[in-house]
Formats: structure tokens, C-alpha cells, sequence
């Protein structure tokens, strides 16, 4: 979560924010006790976001020392890159079809030569390859990283129950097969 603090006596929204918000949709959580009506800006606020608008200068503080998780830092840096990168800004899904072959096959080669590190850095690349898809549909008001790890999770909720249902224990490769394909099958009727 990014934190913009804002005096209420003259509130002014970083850029990074303004492009955020209104450029890409993404959601914000306003401060309880903050003093300023965020919605006569146009904004709407969210309990589940991105972003957090507060007055407050020790909450702020409290939250800039804490360490910032790692997928959200990255999801950062991508929309900086396209923001700021002229060939980034010029990517289409179609023109990087090539770096994420290239990509998974370098992850490939490292898998078969067994190296962590490499898998690792590999992995780092396929990683930038799916934040980079991810940003140009955010862009273009379709989709973003959030709405692609509920893809994920949903996928994961019809295929894998037994991950959500409270359950512990080794599942078995059969049951397994057979819950995916069933959940597979009804993905299809769904769609």
C-alpha cells in the first residue's frame, strides 16, 4: 500500500497518485479521521486498496518505515517504467510475444541445468513479463496484476477446493487429477 499524506489545509495529490487514481482505476483508502471530502474530487474510496490518504503525520511515518512487500514494490516499478520509458510506452502485448519466449526458455535451461540462482533471476524475468502485460491492459482499462492474482486464485478455488475448505493433509495425485479436470469442465460451461 502506497500512503500519500495530505495537509487538509492545502491538499495537493502527487502526480504519481493522480495517475494512479484517475489514469488507471486503481482503488484508495481514505483515513477515517480524514478532514477533507475526497469524493467532491471524484475519488472513491476503498477498505481493499492500493492507496491510503491520511492527515495524519504519525500514521504516515509508522507505515513509510515499514518494509514494503516486495510484489507490491515490483508492480511499482513496472507502472514507473511504462510510465516513464519511452520504449516501455511503446510495448503492445503483440510486440513482447518474443521476450516472454525468450524468457521462459532461458527459466527452461536453468530448471535443466539446475541452478538455483539462475531459476531465481529467470523467474525474476518471466515475473517482469507478466507485470508488463499486466500494466499495458491496466492502461487500457482492462485489467491489472490485482484482477490477473484472482484469476489465479479463482482458478485455484475450482480446481483445488480442498485448498479452501479447511481441510488438512496430503491430497492424492488422483483426487487431484480428478478435481482439476471436474473444475476445468465447469469453467467451460461457465464461460
Amino acid at each position: 500500500m502506497r500512503v500519500i499524506f495530505v495537509d487538509p489545509k492545502h491538499p495537493v495529490l502527487p502526480v504519481p497518485f493522480v495517475e494512479a487514481v484517475f489514469g488507471r482505476g486503481e482503488s484508495v483508502f481514505v483515513d477515517p479521521d480524514f478532514p477533507v471530502d475526497i469524493e467532491k474530487w471524484g475519488i472513491e474510496a476503498s477498505t481493499s486498496a492500493q492507496w491510503l490518504v491520511t492527515a495524519n503525520p504519525s500514521l504516515t511515518s509508522m507505515l513509510i518505515d515499514a518494509p514494503l512487500d516486495p510484489l507490491l514494490e515490483a508492480v511499482g516499478v513496472m507502472q514507473a517504467a511504462v510510465s516513464r520509458g519511452e520504449w516501455e510506452r511503446e510495448q503492445t502485448h503483440e510486440s513482447l510475444i518474443p521476450y516472454l519466449e525468450e524468457e521462459s526458455q532461458e527459466f527452461i535451461e536453468a530448471i535443466e541445468i539446475g541452478n538455483d540462482k539462475e531459476m531465481k533471476n529467470e523467474l525474476g524475468d518471466v515475473l517482469l513479463q507478466v507485470l508488463f502485460h499486466a500494466e499495458i491492459a491496466a492502461r487500457q482499462g482492462r485489467f491489472d496484476i490485482f484482477d490477473v492474482a484472482a484469476s489465479f486464485v479463482a482458478k485455484m478455488k475450482s480446481r483445488s477446493p480442498y485448498l479452501f475448505d479447511g481441510s488438512t493433509g496430503i491430497v492424492d495425485s488422483e483426487e487431484q487429477e480428478r478435481l482439476w479436470a471436474m473444475g476445468k469442465a465447469q469453467e467451460k460451461l461457465g464461460r
